[in-house]
């Protein structure tokens, strides 16, 4: 999936926000945005407070999955991505 075809922004942003929604009980509560700092991009992923543990998983597992494949997919398009998990307020 190119960044040009992605309704919802560049493939890695789409990417976290696809894996975020199928893994929550509020899928309408997943927000996600990019940011670049110092050839960095930051994806931020906020999600409701009650499912900020689902999205760590046990020890930590499921968000190294996730900041795994969100590497991978920034690879692909030539960027150093970095994931962070928010709760939103």
């Amino acid at each position: 999936m190119s960044a040009s075809t992605d309704p919802t922004g560049t493939g890695v942003r789409a990417v976290v926000e696809i894996l975020a929604k199928a893994l929550t009980d509020r899928p309408s509560d997943v927000r996600v945005t990019e940011s670049q700092h110092k050839h960095k991009t930051l994806i931020e992923l906020f999600v409701a407070p009650t499912d900020v543990g689902k999205l760590i998983g046990r020890q930590g597992r499921t968000a190294a999955a996730l900041r795994t494949l969100a590497a991978t997919a920034g690879e692909r398009e030539g960027k150093d991505v970095t994931l962070e998990i928010r709760e939103s307020r």
